[in-house]
């Protein structure tokens, strides 16, 4: 049995792409998606069908922004004909600093999955894991949407996750490691990743005060760091590295076991404030940093992928 194959029976494995054929190769329990993955699947000839659908369904009065949602919807209906679970759908990133918005946003993408026949238990709303995108995340959750928790690089961040409720987090491992290295000049291998110490703490933290959220470690540069994660709830991964982990041999080493964390009360614990939150926050400089820029990669996806659907809206007219 391979390594890939061992790993599927300590950890769910989720696939990050939009592209539907690599899905389909995979047979990943779940799988997500975000404005880049879209994109970039969006440019494939193979799945121009989706976006011509997006266009074709749309009411004469429908804005860009209405379509991309419908497109984004369209890929999620075509990959849940491959996956048995659940897809994660991402909320335009430029909403993440207004909770409302956020709200009627997931609410939208989610009854364009039901008006599609996909039940709302298959789909997780994606949202940055801003004060405001968890705000969002708590209320969203309490109408019996499912919520998963991106752009996560910090305590305080998974902290507010856990007690909004929100469903999954997607802690960054690989953009971590990014970050470290250019502040650094160091290689960082093993259980020394520091993007591993961060997904470990946080998984530690859940475990021990008993808290429903579960993790999906996300955002992997290489196999290595995937390994040090094996037994967390979930870890999503790219089809590259999906490949990769199905040629090695070996045994694999579970690093990551609930049962063997010390259980506590959450009574010895009090829920982070506002001010708490935004302040320990802001005295994680790589936490501060990555959030910021990765709203502002994900918006600029975001609007070129507008820029696609308006092009193609106006040759097919």
């Amino acid at each position: 049995m391979n390594i890939l194959e061992q790993l599927k029976q300590v950890t769910t494995i989720v696939a990050d792409s939009g592209d539907v054929d690599l899905i389909k190769s995979l047979s990943p329990i779940d799988a997500t998606t975000n404005p880049s993955l879209i994109l970039r699947a969006a440019k494939q000839p193979q799945y121009n069908h989706l976006l011509l659908a997006a266009i074709d369904s749309a009411e004469p009065q429908a804005t860009t922004d209405d379509i991309c949602d419908q497109l984004i919807v369209n890929f999620g209906c075509e990959i849940l004909k491959y996956v048995p679970g659940r897809v994660s759908s991402e909320v335009d990133a430029r909403l993440s600093f207004d909770t409302q918005a956020s709200i009627e946003k997931g609410r939208k993408i989610i009854s364009l999955y039901e008006k599609s026949g996909i039940g709302r238990e298959r789909v997780l709303i994606k949202l940055a894991s801003t004060w405001q995108g968890i705000k969002a995340a708590e209320q969203l959750e309490k109408e019996g949407i499912n919520c998963n928790l991106t752009l996560l690089f910090s305590m305080p961040q998974a902290i507010a996750c856990a007690e909004a409720g929100v469903t999954l987090i997607s802690p960054f491992v690989g953009r971590i490691l990014d970050w470290y290295k250019s502040k650094t000049g160091l290689d960082y291998e093993g259980a020394n990743d520091p993007g591993v110490k961060s997904v470990t703490q946080i998984y530690h933290y859940y475990k021990r005060y008993h808290y429903a959220t579960t993790v999906m470690g996300a955002s992997f540069r290489n196999t290595d760091e995937i390994l040090q994660l094996a037994g967390c709830d979930l870890l999503t991964v790219s089809p590259a590295l999906l490949s990769q982990l199905s040629t090695m041999e070996g045994k694999l080493d579970v690093k990551l076991n609930a049962d063997a964390i010390d259980k506590k009360s959450k009574a010895e614990i009090k829920p982070l404030t506002h001010e708490e939150f935004l302040w320990q926050h802001n005295e994680d400089a790589m936490a501060t940093e990555k959030l910021s820029e990765g709203i502002r990669n994900f918006a600029k996806d975001q609007r070129s992928l507008e820029a696609l659907v308006e092009n193609l809206r106006a040759s097919s007219k």
